[in-house]
C-alpha cells in the first residue's frame, strides 16, 4: 500500500499551474524590486536605501530562498537537496544583512530629522520581522551541522524550521504592504499601479504558503 501511495502521480493540471504560478511568483518579485529600485533611486538620500533593501530582503532574497525547494520552478532544480539547503542559507543570510542595513538606514535618517522611531505599524512591524527574520536565519544552523543539535531528529527540526520560516516570511510581506500605504509610496504611486504594487506581496505569501503546507501535507500522505 505505501508503494501504491509513493508511485500516485500528482494530477497533471495542478503540476502545471504550480509550475506557473512559481514562475510568475520568480517574474513577478523580480520586477517589484526592480520597480521598488527605480522609485526610491537608492543612494540620493539615506531614506531611499530603506525601500530598495527591504524589499531586496523580503520581496527578492527571502522568497528565492523558498522557492528554491520548489518542485515545480526551482531555479536549482538539480542540485542535491544538501546543496540547496545552504544555498538556502546563503539567501536568507543575505536577506538578514539588506534587511538590518534597510533598519539602520531608515534610523539615521529619522535620527537627522529629528523624529521618533517605530511609531507606527509599519516600523513595530518592520523592527520585528527584522528581529525574527536574525533568529531565524541563526536558528537554521544546525540543520546544516546537525551535530549542534543532539538529541533532536533532523525531520523534526526541518518542521519546525518550515512552520517559523512560514510566519516569518508571512511578517515579511505584513512589512511590504504596510510600507506601500506609507506616506512616501502613496504620494510617489496611485491607481491602479498602487493596487497591482499591493497583490505583489499579497500574491507571493498565499504562493508560497501553498508551496510549505503541500509538501508536508504530502509527506504525512506518504507516512501513513
Amino acid at each position: 500500500m505505501v508503494n501504491e501511495k509513493e508511485s500516485e502521480p500528482e494530477p497533471r493540471f495542478y503540476g502545471f499551474t504550480r509550475t506557473i504560478s512559481t514562475i510568475l511568483t520568480h517574474l513577478v518579485f523580480s520586477g517589484f524590486t526592480v520597480f521598488i529600485a527605480l522609485l526610491s533611486r537608492p543612494g540620493t538620500s539615506w531614506f531611499s536605501w530603506h525601500p530598495f533593501l527591504m524589499t531586496l530582503a523580503f520581496g527578492f532574497f527571502m522568497t528565492e530562498a523558498i522557492l528554491l525547494f520548489s518542485p515545480h520552478g526551482s531555479l536549482v532544480k538539480r542540485l542535491p537537496h544538501k546543496t540547496k539547503g545552504r544555498v538556502h542559507w546563503v539567501l536568507q543570510c543575505l536577506c538578514a544583512c539588506c534587511a538590518g542595513l534597510g533598519l539602520a538606514a531608515i534610523s539615521y535618517n529619522k535620527h537627522l530629522s529629528g523624529k521618533a522611531h517605530f511609531t507606527s505599524w509599519h516600523g513595530l512591524l518592520g523592527l520585528l520581522t527584522v528581529c525574527v527574520v536574525g533568529v531565524q536565519s541563526l536558528a537554521a544552523v544546525p540543520l546544516i551541522y546537525h551535530s549542534l543539535a543532539k538529541g533532536w531528529s533532523l525531520a523534526k527540526l526541518k518542521r519546525y524550521h518550515a512552520a517559523s520560516g512560514l510566519i516569518t516570511y508571512t511578517l515579511g510581506s505584513g512589512s511590504l504592504l504596510l510600507g506601500l500605504c506609507s506616506a512616501w509610496f502613496t504620494a510617489s504611486v496611485s491607481g491602479s499601479t498602487w493596487y497591482l504594487s499591493a497583490l505583489c506581496p499579497a500574491l507571493g505569501a498565499l504562493i508560497i504558503m501553498n508551496q510549505v503546507s503541500s509538501a508536508y501535507i504530502a509527506k504525512k500522505r506518504l507516512q501513513s
